[in-house]
Parts: structure tokens; sequence; C-alpha cells
């Protein structure tokens, strides 16, 4: 009986740490759902933009994300270190590169919008605009496929 009183990572302990990462995952997807609302809102405040409360959205969308990838990387460690899973907090290193890209993707496509709806007659802007929706769905895809083989490579050891 004294074997059960060393404090060792189980089973239990990694299903939780993973399940929290799929939460996380999920929040962010939350976070951009918001960021995109807002970003619509502040567009809607043209041609004279309500920049103040567009500023106070991006800080705390900002803020939002930090908070998520902190914990994310405490996860990608514990993997690591804990449960001796290099390959999962690979994934997740994998993931939060993209997911960086993600964020910037999507604040480029912000600006280009604005700049489509402040200069109607630049054909340029909605190119620039198809371009930028491109290259984040194909971010998307690229993190999709990373959190298949999370989940696969998680699932693995059940």
């Amino acid at each position: 009986m004294l074997g059960e009183t060393v404090m060792s990572p189980n089973v239990t302990d990694f299903k939780q740490l993973v399940q929290r990462f799929y939460v996380l995952q999920a929040e962010r997807v939350e976070a951009y759902r918001l960021f995109e609302e807002g970003h619509e809102a502040y567009l809607r405040t043209g041609p004279h933009y309500d920049f103040e409360h567009y500023k106070q959205l991006v800080h705390e969308i900002t803020q939002a994300f930090s908070g998520i990838s902190k914990e994310v990387l405490e996860i990608k460690e514990r993997l690591h270190q804990d449960f001796d899973r290099p390959d999962l907090s690979e994934h997740i290193e994998k993931l939060q590169i993209k997911e960086k890209q993600k964020l910037e993707l999507t604040a480029k496509l912000q600006l280009a919008k604005q700049n489509a709806q402040d200069h109607p007659e630049d054909e340029g802007c909605q190119e620039r605009i198809q371009e930028i929706r491109q290259d984040i769905i194909k971010n998307k895809e690229a993190l999709s496929e990373i959190l298949q083989d999370f989940k696969y490579d998680s699932e693995e050891c059940e």
C-alpha cells in the first residue's frame, strides 16, 4: 500500500491534461469568433471608425490568446516531462506555430478588409482579401491535421 502514496502521474491525470488541451482549443476558436464579430462591427462604424472600441477588443482578445497559449505551453511541458510523451509535445509545438500564423493572417485579413472598404475603386484589395483567405484555409487545414495527429497519438496509449 505504500507505493500508492507516491505522487506519480497516472492515466487519469493524462486524460485530464489532454481534455484540458481540447477545452483550450475550443476557447481559442471562440476567441477568433469574437474577434471576427468585433471587427465586422468596427467596419460598420466607417468611414469615421470607432478605433477606441476596436482597440479595446484587440487588447482583450490578445490577453485571451496569451492566457490560452501560456496554459497550452504548460500542458506541452507536462506531457513531455511528466508523461514522457515528446510526440504529443511536438504536436503542440507545431500547433502553436500554426496558431501564431493564423492570428497574423487574421490581422492581415482585417486590415485588407478595411482597406477594401476605404478604397472600393481598388480592385487589388479584393484580390488581396482572397489571397489571405486562401492562406487562412491552408492554415486551418494544417491545424486540423495536427489536431488529428494529436488525437490519434494521445488515444493510442489507452
